[in-house]
């Protein structure tokens, strides 16, 4: 995500040199992005808070990826967010259930690694080879037998809006699990799959419920055209059949309304998944926030609190991703916010 604001952002500071300057005077006070990113060689084991030792088994999640691989006018990049997929399977094994996957086409479904995104969890995902066959083979929907699952677990990226969306295989999992007492979530784009699922004649899954997914205010930064391109805005689907509710853009957000929870974006998926396990009736595996959680909960009080509150707050949450803040500071600039990103560069830097 990241890459398409940095060249959007360049075309503006070539305009402004004020910015420019801005840029460079950031760069040049030494701002500390040695928490920022994460180890391409990572492995499971340097995921320090996994149990050395199996969790009891308590159950089954089926997780569900798109298999569209490009937007409506062919142009663009669709697929799986891969963090919205591997953030979640170290969650839920941690806890003790077992994740299978399925996509509509099944075998390999287009994957979208976005290396200015990942962290150890992702390439330690991508490195380990009983993970990576999991995503190489997942089950077809219209094979899967839904009795199997305690939860569905509907993963993000753009191609969930085009063949998770008013899937008929999908449905008939959802309300399947659903009404046998199971737990439904999905993050980002995967809310589009819990549109129109009926769970009783004349009630839907969303009717009555709040719920959250993609804003439009951040469908519409990043892409001109997402009608065209996705066949409709998410937040206004889902606030036609529930009760939406929306955060800043690209902050932590998640909402339980009963069995049915969801997640804004993919900076909401550590805490879609432990919501879901408790959800499920039992605590997460215990784990220290990461330096990305970190920089969200700092531009959470930022937005709430102001500067002051939020620079007394850094040390205390450490280590915290300077480049994520760096990158909001961006997003700043590009919506003439210029306090707002004088406020998150002196925030990096301090």
């Amino acid at each position: 995500m990241w890459s398409k604001i940095w060249v959007r952002w360049l075309a503006v500071v070539m305009a402004i040199p004020l910015l420019l300057a801005l840029a460079l005077w950031a760069w040049w006070a030494g701002i500390d992005f040695q928490h920022s990113g994460g180890d391409p060689q990572a492995r499971v084991a340097d995921l320090g808070w996994l149990p050395s030792t199996p969790a009891p088994a308590r159950g089954r999640i089926l997780a569900v990826l798109t298999s569209a691989e490009r937007t409506l006018d062919g142009h663009g990049r669709a697929g799986f967010e891969l963090t919205e997929l591997s953030r979640a399977w170290w969650v839920f094994e941690a806890a003790g259930f077992e994740v299978e996957l399925a996509s509509p086409a099944g075998g390999e479904p287009p994957k979208v690694v976005d290396t200015d995104d990942a962290v150890d969890a992702d390439y330690a995902f991508l490195n380990e080879p009983r993970t990576r066959h999991a995503i190489e083979n997942t089950q077809r929907l219209d094979a899967v037998d839904a009795a199997r699952y305690d939860a569905v677990y509907v993963v993000g990226g753009k191609g969930a809006m085009l063949d998770l969306h008013g899937n008929a295989a999908l449905k008939r999992i959802l309300a399947e699990v659903y009404t046998r007492g199971g737990v439904i979530s999905a993050v980002c784009h995967g809310p589009a799959a819990l549109l129109g699922v009926e769970i009783a004649p004349g009630q839907t899954l969303l009717q009555g419920r709040r719920v959250t997914g993609f804003s439009n205010a951040e469908e519409l930064f990043l892409m001109e055209d997402p009608v065209q391109r996705l066949g409709f805005l998410l937040q206004d689907a889902l606030a036609d059949e529930g009760e939406f509710s929306e955060a800043p853009m690209y902050l932590e957000h998640v909402v339980v309304d009963g069995r049915v929870l969801t997640g804004q974006n993919p900076w909401s998926t550590w805490a879609l998944a432990e919501a879901t396990v408790r959800a499920l009736g039992v605590e997460p595996a215990a784990r220290p926030r990461s330096s990305e959680e970190h920089a969200v909960d700092l531009l959470q009080r930022l937005h709430a609190q102001g500067y002051d509150a939020a620079r007394a707050a850094k040390p205390r949450m450490q280590p915290v991703d300077n480049r994520l803040l760096l990158m909001h500071g961006v997003i700043a600039s590009m919506r003439g916010e210029y306090k707002r990103l004088l406020d998150l560069m002196r925030l990096a830097r301090a």
